[in-house]
């Protein structure tokens, strides 16, 4: 099923033109969640205005031409204030798509009204029921849980459709049904289920044994397949992959193209292929940004990446050896940039936990479900 035997013609390069582009309104968070990855999310650095104009410069014309998102990702999102969000957003043409990704302890009546006026689709993160959102927490330290689920009330009484996004730092047996019924009943629209990991200022393991994390997976498959009513992100692109392996047009699911996935900073800065990266530098690479919208045009900036930012080249000849080596590329697509530098301190190597949880052990955990299932032969 991994389609073992002949590497996959897959993707060449880094596409000139992304599907959406990643905005950090501000790096301040009112969380302090133990897993999180950011470097400032103690500092409420506040993206100015013309930032926000000269990625719309850019934005605008590629939404004219295709379907175009802006995501906006803090921090905490929400901590910039209605207004200077509301400022951030109006550049920004009506054929552009904007998602928010929140900790949702900010929401109320008049953010929800803002969320709808501007058209946001939103994401929230919490990590299943009340016991498993230990790690998320006020900056005084306190459960978070409750305001989460305020804000959550909030979006329902309103009627605006929500997606979730949960951490799992304990992938067992068990946990996965848990987690789905959960989801269920909290009502939201689409499930991402992210594994732990390794990288920017959380440098908690993220090994875990490998048929512990295949059960997990092959657990979430079975609860989603008895209640399908949530779009769950990882199952639903495994079972696409398998039912291109099967049907043999596999070498057409990945773009032949990586997406660049521009990330903005709050000061205009500019890291593509992944947003982890963003505030962190490193003697042998730099800040990893590839430019500034407030000296060079955004769409300068992503098609000029692959030439200009020597790690690029780097993580591209990782990607190669992935091509080369691993039955599982035609699944994950080389892995990404982050995962690589921080568990292995470099972008050109190949395997990482990141790979093992989130990709190989999810295929098997699903292969496992459906061999578990299949009907027998007559």
């Amino acid at each position: 099923m991994a389609a073992r035997g002949r590497p996959l013609s897959g993707m060449r390069g880094i596409s000139p033109v992304p599907s959406y582009v990643v905005m950090q309104p501000t790096t301040l968070c009112n969380l302090d969640c133990a897993y999180c990855y950011l470097p400032m999310r103690a500092a409420d650095r506040r993206m100015p205005v013309p930032v926000a104009e000269a990625v719309a410069a850019s934005v605008n014309r590629w939404a004219e031409a295709d379907r175009f998102s802006v995501v906006w990702h803090g921090g905490e999102p929400l901590a910039a204030g209605r207004e200077h969000l509301a400022a951030l957003i109006a550049p920004f043409g009506p054929e552009v798509e904007h998602h928010v990704q929140t900790n949702a302890t900010l929401i109320d009546d008049a953010w929800c009204e803002f969320l709808a006026a501007h058209r946001v689709r939103v994401s929230v993160s919490v990590d299943g029921p009340r016991g498993r959102n230990g790690d998320r927490v006020t900056r005084a330290g306190r459960p978070a849980y409750d305001r989460i689920m305020r804000g959550v009330a909030a979006l329902r009484r309103h009627g605006l459709p929500f997606s979730a996004l949960a951490v799992v730092n304990d992938p067992d047996p068990g946990r996965a049904a848990e987690l789905y019924d959960y989801f269920l009943g909290l009502g939201c629209e689409v499930l991402g289920v992210n594994i732990e990991e390794t990288e920017g200022v959380n440098t908690r393991s993220n090994a875990h044994e490998a048929a512990r994390v295949r059960a997990f997976w092959a657990e979430l498959v079975a609860a989603w397949r008895r209640d399908p009513r949530i779009h769950l992100r990882e199952v639903e692109w495994s079972l696409r992959y398998a039912a291109a392996v099967l049907d043999g047009s596999v070498d057409g699911l990945l773009p032949r193209r990586l997406d660049p996935i521009p990330t903005v900073g709050h000061d205009g800065s500019v890291v593509v292929l992944s947003p982890e990266l963003a505030g962190f530098s490193d003697p042998r690479y730099g800040d990893f940004s590839s430019g500034n919208v407030l000296t060079t045009p955004l769409a300068e900036i992503v098609a000029g990446a692959e030439r200009t930012t020597g790690w690029v080249g780097e993580f591209l000849a990782g990607v190669e050896a992935c091509r080369a080596s691993c039955p599982y590329f035609g699944f994950c697509g080389g892995g990404h940039a982050a995962n690589r530098y921080f568990e292995l301190g470099r972008f050109d190597g190949t395997e990482t936990e990141h790979c093992r949880n989130s990709k190989i052990r999810l295929l098997e955990g699903v292969l496992d479900h459906a061999r578990e299932h299949r009907t027998p032969a007559v």
